[in-house]
Formats: structure tokens, C-alpha cells, sequence
């Protein structure tokens, strides 16, 4: 299955484990909870999947990668300790408590947090002396004589032995006590989350073009060579972060993470055309609906290929803008919540309107700290938390010393102030987008790279969001006349509603 289906199991897998019957007991006992085992090729985003099951479930999660373990950090240390068996006294050993078992107590103890993962990467892959102990975990729960507490799953991952030289195999007796997903690329699946995770543009349209390039491992007379969906994210990051500062990117920094020659000398020849074109087609103008006749007369003249990177430097800036749109009305959604009670605590009288409003920011740093803890906080969630907290920091002082009335009207004031800013801001992004479809109608007209612009705009994860609640009427008419509508329609209905509320 491909890791998307892989996720939705891993769900639907803890789902069940975590089920309780009347007496609190699960359903399922711990001891028939098989571990899940996930069995796939390297990179292919196995451990990225984990922090988003947390998240989506509010678990815990705890992450090792077992080849970076002994059988002393995996058991715990022996100590000799007296017993007493028919009455006679004898030295036994015991074991100290596994520091992996420690971390979950740990973690359970700051958080508060009773159920979660136990993610243990690489397990086919450890060391002889801790091969054991392993086998021990998979079958029994129990490092040692140290079980791993009731409510948390582990989850295993390794990978098939074609990939790595170190894998052990297990017997029969072992695998029947597993619940094992076997993954396998897909670049459609990955797409999905790559505009979701923002990934740079130019990998997800080179990767459009050749398919094969995104998960490649090939064995040569020196060594293996290989490209893999965790060297296409990481290289993304580089990209954007290089570009931010002005610093060239080379071929020799694509290497660095496609570790396959030939790819990497591709990515590099298509990402030296891509910013040339993002500079000659002028995208910015484009998108304020200031394209001069030279830039039209340009792309009408130019090839296919030439085209269809046009479309994506035009989605390239649309899914910024429309990224910052969507992210920023989760935060607001987040912040309403907040001020209406922050209203209702400031009408009850109990408190001043500086505590409750000191005392709610601590509240969300708490949460942000205990999420961030229990691992189950993605980089998303973190930003919006702390850009919460960042709003209410600054009506500190504004509800310094004042009564409660005038407390509620200027906290109220301050929020509908920036919701009307984003909302403006929608409003050009909702701008921006019917200039950039003008412009193609305009030297493309109906033609395939319409057809591109309509269907990438609809698996977009922000863009469908984006048109959802703001709307773009060149994205409905074009949508239309290319006989999408319909087939997308159903999924435009499942995107969740973001409307901002300006009035309490």
C-alpha cells in the first residue's frame, strides 16, 4: 500500500487498541495488541507519517532509531540484589529501568498524556548482542522485566533487505506476532502532502515530468546510488532557504541529497530553467494583472515544456499566498475562541481582566509546551500556537488598567481589526488568482496548460481551501468549461469551512 493508505491503517489500528469497555478495560488486552511493523524502502516518509498520526489523535509519541541503541540502554543496567528464597538468602541480578521504558513514564508524567506511540525505527537492523531483546519487545511488550505501559502502541519500521545490508530476518513465530504494512512509493500520494508541506514548486512540477526520478535506488560497481522522497523534502527546505538569502543553488548541492548522478544533474539543468523563466516571465506582474503584451507574446511563442513551467511558477506563487491565507484563519479561529472567553470570565467580575488575560496566555504556553513534549505538535500547529499567544501578548498592556467593559471592547476591537486585515488579504489572493487565470485564457485559452492550472488548483491542499470559502470566478468558470466541475465537486464539498466571523 502507499504510505497514505499506511497512515490511515496505523489510525484505524490505534483506534482499536485504544477502545475501552464499561469496566475501562481495552478491548483488546495489551498482550494481543500486535506491533505494528511498517516495511518499506528508506525515505519514503515512514517516520514523517507518526508526528501526524499523534497530532490527529492527541497521543504521545516517542521516537528511537534502534541502530543507535545498546542492550544496556534498551534493558537497563544489572545491580546485584539480595532475595530470600526457602529462607536462605542468595544474590540475584537485576536490570535498572530500560531508559526507553523511563522516557514514556517520563513523558506520561509531564504531559499527563496515557496513550501514544512508542515508534522504534530500524529495528530489523540492530546489533547482534540487541537482536534479542528486540525479538523480546515484538512478542512480549517488555524490555527486560520492563513492560511498556498500558495505553501505548508500539510501532515498528524497517526495511526490506534489498535496501540494507544489516537487516535481519525474522523467523515465522515472530511475524505472526505482528501487524505488518508493507509500503511502496508513490509520487501521486507524496504530491498530495508536498503542497500541504509546501514543498518548493520546481521539484513538484520536475517530478510531474519524470515520475520515475522520485524514489530511485540502483546498485553500481562503487556503490548505491539513490534518490528518495525524504532527499526530495530535505532539498526543498535547502532551496527555499538558499533562495531567501541569495545564495546560488548548484548542482553540487543537489547532490547532496540526491545521491543519484544522473537525477541530481537533471533537477539541476530543469532548476537552473525554472529560475530563469520565474525572472523573464516577470511572475509578480503577472499576478498584480500588469503583464505587458512582450511577457503574452513570449509565452504564446514559447514550447510545451516551456508552458508547463510557466503553470508552475504561477502555482508556485498561488499556493504562498493562499498558504498564508488559510494557515492565517486557523489562527483566528483559534483566537475567537479565546476572546469570547476571555468575555465571558472578564462579565462574571470574579478576576481583573489583566489576570484572566495573563492567566489564559500562560494556559496556551502550557499547551504548547505539553504538545510539544508529547511529540504530537507539527510545525504547522506550532506556528498558529505561538502566533495565538503572540495576539494576546500584546493587548497586555492595553488591559492594563482598565474596567471590564472597556477590557472586552478593546480585546474585541483589536481581533476584528486583524480579521478584517486578512480578510482584505483574501481578498487580493482571490484577486491574484482571476489574474493569473486571465492571463492564461488570455495566451493559452482553453488548452492543456488551462487544464493544469484547474486540476492542480483542486489537489492543492490550500488553493481548495483557498476557493472554498473566498471563491475565484475564473477558477468556477474554467472548472466548468473543462468538465470538472462536477467530478470535483464532491471534493469541494468535504473542505472544511473557514469563514471569519468579524461580529460577536
Amino acid at each position: 500500500m502507499n504510505i497514505k493508505e499506511a497512515k490511515e491503517e496505523i489510525k484505524n489500528t490505534l483506534t482499536v487498541y485504544f477502545t475501552k469497555n464499561e469496566f475501562g478495560n481495552y478491548v483488546i488486552p495489551i498482550e494481543k495488541q500486535r506491533p505494528v511493523f511498517l516495511m518499506g524502502p528508506p525515505g519514503i516518509g515512514k517516520t514523517a507519517i507518526m508526528a501526524q498520526i499523534a497530532s490527529e489523535m492527541g497521543v504521545g509519541l516517542l521516537s528511537y532509531s534502534m541502530t543507535h541503541h545498546t542492550r544496556q540502554s534498551a534493558i537497563g543496567l544489572p545491580f546485584i540484589e539480595k532475595k530470600v528464597f526457602n529462607g536462605k538468602e542468595y544474590t540475584v541480578s537485576e536490570y535498572t529501568l530500560s531508559e526507553i521504558v523511563a522516557s514514556v513514564y517520563e513523558l506520561m508524567e509531564e504531559t499527563g498524556v496515557n496513550e501514544g506511540i512508542l515508534f522504534l525505527d530500524e529495528i530489523n537492523c540492530v546489533s547482534e548482542t540487541l537482536a534479542p531483546v528486540m525479538l523480546q519487545l515484538l512478542q512480549y511488550k517488555v524490555f527486560g522485566k520492563h513492560k511498556i505501559p498500558k495505553g501505548w502502541v508500539i510501532v515498528t519500521a524497517g526495511n526490506p533487505p534489498e535496501y540494507n545490508n544489516a537487516v535481519r530476518e525474522y523467523d515465522i513465530a515472530t511475524w505472526d506476532r505482528l501487524k505488518r504494512i508493507d509500503i511502496t512509493p508513490d509520487f501521486e500520494i507524496w504530491k498530495e502532502y508536498a503542497y500541504k508541506a509546501n514543498i518548493h514548486m520546481a521539484i513538484i512540477s520536475y517530478l510531474e515530468s519524470k515520475t520515475a526520478d522520485f524514489y530511485a535506488i540502483e546498485t553500481t560497481v562503487d556503490s548505491k546510488s539513490f534518490a528518495t522522497a525524504r532527499g526530495w523534502e530535505d532539498l526543498s527546505q535547502m532551496i527555499t532557504l538558499y533562495e531567501q538569502h541569495g545564495i546560488p543553488v548548484k548542482e553540487t548541492l543537489i547532490g547532496q541529497y540526491l545521491q543519484h548522478r544522473k537525477i541530481a544533474k537533471s533537477f539541476a539543468a530543469y532548476y537552473n530553467l525554472y529560475v530563469k523563466y520565474r525572472g523573464d516571465y516577470q511572475i509578480d506582474k503577472i499576478m498584480d494583472g500588469e503583464c505587458t503584451p512582450i511577457i503574452k507574446e513570449k509565452a504564446i511563442n514559447a514550447k510545451f515544456d516551456e508552458r508547463v513551467m510557466l503553470i508552475s511558477l504561477l502555482l508556485d506563487a498561488i499556493n504562498e499566498d493562499t498558504m498564508n491565507v488559510v494557515e492565517r484563519i486557523n489562527m483566528l479561529t483559534n483566537c475567537q475562541k479565546i476572546v469570547r472567553n476571555f468575555s465571558k470570565k472578564v462579565d462574571l467580575g470574579e478576576e481583573k481582566p489583566i489576570e484572566i488575560l495573563t492567566s489564559i496566555i500562560a494556559n496556551q504556553q502550557r499547551e504548547l509546551d505539553k504538545r510539544l513534549t508529547a511529540g504530537n505538535l507539527t510545525d504547522t500547529e506550532r506556528t498558529n500556537l505561538n502566533s495565538v499567544i503572540e495576539f494576546f501578548e500584546g493587548q497586555i498592556e492595553s488591559v492594563m488598567n482598565v474596567d471590564g467593559e472597556i477590557a472586552i471592547k478593546v480585546v474585541k476591537s483589536k481581533y476584528n481589526a486583524l480579521a478584517k486585515s486578512h480578510k482584505n488579504e483574501a481578498k487580493k489572493t482571490s484577486q491574484k488568482m482571476n489574474n493569473a487565470f486571465e492571463f492564461v485564457d488570455s495566451v493559452f485559452g482553453d488548452g492543456q496548460e488551462m487544464l493544469i492550472l484547474v486540476t492542480e488548483l483542486t489537489q492543492n491542499y490550500y488553493s481548495s481551501k483557498f476557493i472554498s470559502n473566498f471563491g475565484c470566478d475564473e477558477y468556477f468558470k474554467h472548472n466548468k468549461s473543462l468538465l470538472f466541475y462536477e467530478r470535483d465537486k464532491e471534493i469541494m464539498d468535504e473542505i472544511t469551512d473557514l469563514n471569519i466571523e468579524l461580529d460577536f
